[in-house]
């Protein structure tokens, strides 16, 4: 087997495991899901934003070794929006886009979001916020499986 699809398996059995991380994240979602909209309970607030920041990193993680396999080219002041948007391009001659303009948007909410709670220690939560971010994170579990199953189709005609 030549270097390259060596590379290409590498990556996608990297892709794939992280994908069995998402839906470990999506199983646990799932289990406290009636609980998690009581907007009385401030566990229940914090488990949301728990999940929501964990499934978003592991997506970002997926997208940091598809952007470090195919360019790694990321300014250093905003890397994880630069990231997040070169996911949604394809990149000629190179690679395929890894996410759809939806999946981008919503995304890109949970990235804002993720920041905003990694400098935010209060644990006072905008319920609407959070609830806006389910219905937000139903259609993610969706979108990412699909769009991340067609970016390994894409990684396997590289090795036909």
């Amino acid at each position: 087997m030549n270097e390259m699809k060596s590379r290409i398996l590498q990556l996608e059995s990297e892709i794939i495991d992280m994908i069995k991380t998402l839906s470990k994240i999506e199983s646990i979602y799932n289990s406290y899901n009636d609980r998690l909209s009581d907007d009385t309970d401030l566990r229940n607030a914090v488990m949301l934003t728990d999940i929501f920041v964990n499934y978003y990193n592991c997506i970002e993680t997926i997208f940091f070794r598809i952007s470090t396999f195919f360019e790694n080219n990321l300014s250093k002041d905003r890397w994880h929006s630069d990231l997040l948007k070169k996911m949604r391009i394809k990149m000629n001659g190179i690679r395929e886009k890894v996410i759809t303009d939806q999946t981008f948007s919503i995304l890109d909410e949970f990235r804002r979001f993720r920041h905003f709670k990694r400098y935010y220690y209060d644990y006072s939560y905008d319920r609407e916020k959070l609830n806006y971010l389910q219905k937000k994170f139903d259609q993610l579990v969706s979108n990412i499986h699909n769009d991340i199953n067609n970016f390994i189709e894409f990684l396997r005609s590289l090795n036909d």
